[in-house]
């Protein structure tokens, strides 16, 4: 693989003039994913489980074999351990529903990083809402990072649950997810863990972390998109009930009753998203040939450049913590007193794709007294070129603004 040439594999940024730099969004996929699905369908296009013929019992073993590579990718001690979800949000609801309104007792509590996307904040107030439980939030410092205090004394005895993701889709902090993890079972609560905005950057051992549970997007680590993964402690699944009913699903349905299947199936209702699955097989495949400390190391010098840079333009606020150390692939900054949209629309004019808005972290910005930013998130094909166009454009959008500015 020529990684000096990468962008050549990614059709789109091939055969388009611009920066892409909204990968904490969606990521472009590459002409192997592409083709991983294209093969699918043109050689083994069939619905999985349900067919005793010879396509169909092919079509069950592309998908089976996915499974077990995403198993194996994770670390997970077992491919049953891996359920298929349309997405992390999907994946986030299915634990509440499924473990949060079967576990979670009246006054209990369930704690949260103030830095949570939606996904893993929503469901939970419905939970705390629906079985009387207290809803609290660990919230961040000057530096943008949640400190031990307020780990310590948000996470007691009496908490059920905590959610927290690995990184931050506004500010790029990476937490420190393992100390939350051993000081949350040491209080007795379980541990859900967002990786969305991680795995697609850095290796995950779910193993070593001993979270209880983890989910993440295939669309942002160059899968498909409408594909997510569900990773959880087999002894916590058995136990759950599940989220969807249907096809597949199923053990044997009487007229008053049902059995359910056996892990993972009782949690994959109706037809699933095979193609999917092997697109995210597939983009696994084409992560691990470049492999983790490549990509890091890519993004790292892209990143560090990208900030320097940034931190130039006097007519700019950045967020993100002091530590490089603790930061990741995401910038998140305003031109000082112009709206994220209009620099937002101002940039794609130029070639520079960039989000602009709350992210879906609103009680995070609000908490930071703003109501929208904009964003810059970076992936390995990414280049210090990319960079430059960026600053270019930033440029250009406050020398629209400029004489307007000055007059405040």
């Amino acid at each position: 693989m020529n990684l000096e040439n990468i962008k050549n594999d990614f059709p789109l940024l091939k055969d388009k003039n611009i920066a892409y730099l909204d990968s904490g969004a969606t990521t472009q996929k590459p002409n192997q994913v592409i083709e991983g699905i294209k093969e699918f369908y043109e050689n083994y296009n069939a619905n999985p489980h349900r067919g005793a013929y010879s396509l169909s019992i092919e079509a069950t073993e592309k998908y089976e074999a996915s499974r077990k590579k995403i198993a194996k990718f994770i670390n997970s001690q077992s491919e049953k351990q891996v359920i298929f979800t349309k997405n992390a949000t999907e994946s986030l609801n299915l634990i509440a529903y499924s473990y949060g309104m079967e576990n979670v007792k009246k006054d209990e509590k369930i704690v949260l990083s103030i830095m949570e996307h939606h996904s893993n904040l929503v469901p939970w107030q419905k939970v705390a809402k629906a079985k009387e439980a207290k809803l609290e939030y660990m919230y961040i410092n000057d530096e943008f990072e949640i400190p031990d205090e307020e780990i310590e004394s948000k996470i007691t005895d009496n908490t059920k649950i905590v959610g927290i993701t690995h990184v931050s889709n506004v500010l790029g902090t990476i937490n420190n997810i393992q100390k939350i993890i051993k000081y949350a079972h040491k209080k007795g609560a379980i541990v859900i863990v967002d990786a969305s905005q991680s795995i697609p950057h850095m290796k995950i051992d779910v193993q070593a972390l001993d979270c209880d549970f983890l989910v993440f997007s295939g669309h942002k680590m160059l899968a498909p998109l409408g594909i997510g993964v569900l990773y959880g402690k087999k002894e916590l699944l058995n136990k759950m009930t599940p989220f969807l009913m249907g096809g597949d699903m199923i053990e044997y349905v009487y007229e008053q009753e049902t059995t359910f299947a056996t892990l993972p199936n009782k949690f994959e209702a109706g037809t699933q998203n095979v193609e999917g699955v092997i697109g995210l097989a597939t983009a696994i495949d084409y992560i691990e040939k470049i492999g983790y400390e490549k990509i890091e190391k890519i993004e790292k010098e892209v990143v560090t450049y990208a900030i320097s840079e940034l931190k130039k333009l006097e007519f700019l606020d950045l967020y993100l913590t002091k530590n490089l150390q603790k930061h990741s692939s995401v910038i998140s900054f305003n031109i000082k007193g112009v709206h994220p949209h209009d620099v937002a629309s101002i940039l794609d004019a130029e070639g520079v794709c960039i989000r602009s808005g709350n992210h879906c972290a609103q009680p995070l910005l609000r908490y930071m007294n703003l109501d929208s930013t904009c964003r810059a998130s970076f992936y390995f094909y990414n280049t210090k070129e990319d960079v430059d166009k960026l600053v270019i454009s930033l440029k250009k959008a406050y020398k629209m603004f400029e004489r307007y500015l000055k007059k405040m």
